[in-house]
């Protein structure tokens, strides 16, 4: 199954739905791990929440060596002996084959016992990959002959923001669950939610949908901005600004510098400037976009499709390559090039 929408949707959520279903409360009972792989010369650390019926980890964070860690990963849990959830026989089987016996814990065994009810026998592990959208090509090949070979003892919900970046072959062999975005009505009605829970504080209705229209529909950032508004004025009032986020208003006045003056200083400011977003965990796709966004504000059209172009450009190198840096240095380093002649040109035709 490949269950695809944009950010703050609610995938994770209703996967979880999926498989507490499936397998009963049990599958809450949630531990982080962390697993030590061997890629050649190269020792890779990843971390996995895992369950006594599924497992979920996120690929591509080991990089080049995604592909090693699907294959690794699907054939130890293949190899594992089968669950059965529904009490007749044996345990619920672990991690990678490590067995637990259900008896030995009253509260797991009261979810076998739930999950027995009324349910059929599923003799297969669930296991979760996120942001499969990022793995590389030979990652996605991978996964998709060896999701074929096991298909019988393990199975498969891929997560992703988009199946454009996702290859034919493994979509076809998915069902294709797309989750929309929430309304602006459903993230009001929440934000007015977490408000009566947390001391039945007041919120107005006109800002509670400024905050929902200012999320972009992402229920995740407009609980976020609305933590952040409150922190700002409370208590709320109907005009009361929205606060932004940080790295947000840091993009902006990053874009205004650029648009100032096309230097080589400039530019070297800007590396520092990009340099600081990383390291506080921006992820590189997201700050070409939102640079993106915010330069073309004071573009015409013709420059806007070159700025597009470019911004296009260097996200799929910043996904090839290895140092984001490099690149996102190299889309601000072309678009000041364009922009100072651009800017040039316009000044010589008006007169």
């Amino acid at each position: 199954m490949l269950v695809y929408g944009p950010s703050g949707a609610g995938k994770k959520t209703r996967v979880l739905a999926v498989l507490r279903e499936m397998f009963g409360p049990g599958v809450e009972k949630i531990k982080l791990e962390t697993r030590t792989m061997k890629a050649g010369s190269s020792t890779l650390e990843l971390t996995m929440l895992s369950s006594n019926y599924h497992i979920e980890l996120t690929p591509s964070d080991a990089k080049h060596h995604d592909r090693v860690v699907v294959q690794d990963v699907i054939k130890e849990m293949a190899s594992s002996h089968a669950l059965d959830v529904s009490g007749a026989g044996g345990g619920a089987a672990g991690m990678f084959g490590k067995a637990a016996d259900a008896a030995a814990d009253p509260a797991d065994a009261e979810a076998k016992a739930a999950a027995g009810a009324g349910r059929a026998k599923c003799r297969f592990k669930v296991l979760v990959l996120n942001e499969v959208d990022s793995l590389t090509k030979d990652a996605q090949h991978a996964l998709r002959r060896t999701m074929e070979k096991y298909a019988s003892s393990c199975r498969l919900v891929l997560i992703a923001q988009s199946t454009t970046k996702v290859i034919d072959p493994l979509k076809s062999r998915c069902l294709l669950v797309r989750v929309p975005s929430p309304t602006i009505g459903e993230i009001t009605s929440v934000l007015q939610s977490i408000c009566r829970k947390e001391g039945n504080l007041s919120l107005p209705d006109a800002l509670a949908e400024r905050i929902a229209v200012a999320s972009d529909r992402n229920l995740r950032r407009a609980i976020l901005s609305l933590e952040a508004t409150k922190v700002a004025q409370f208590p709320f009032a109907d005009a009361q600004q929205v606060a932004a986020p940080d790295w947000e208003v840091f993009v902006k006045s990053m874009a205004r510098d650029i648009v100032q003056e096309q230097t080589p200083q400039r530019l070297l400011k800007t590396r520092t400037k990009l340099y600081e977003l990383l390291t506080n965990c921006i992820p590189p796709d997201v700050i070409i976009r939102k640079l993106c966004k915010e330069l073309l504000g004071s573009l015409d059209q013709d420059m806007k499709n070159d700025t597009i172009k470019l911004a296009a450009y260097y996200e799929h190198r910043i996904h090839s390559g290895s140092k984001p840096i490099l690149h996102l240095e190299a889309f601000v380093a072309q678009f000041m090039a364009k922009y100072k002649q651009w800017s040039m040109q316009f000044m010589f035709d008006g007169f």
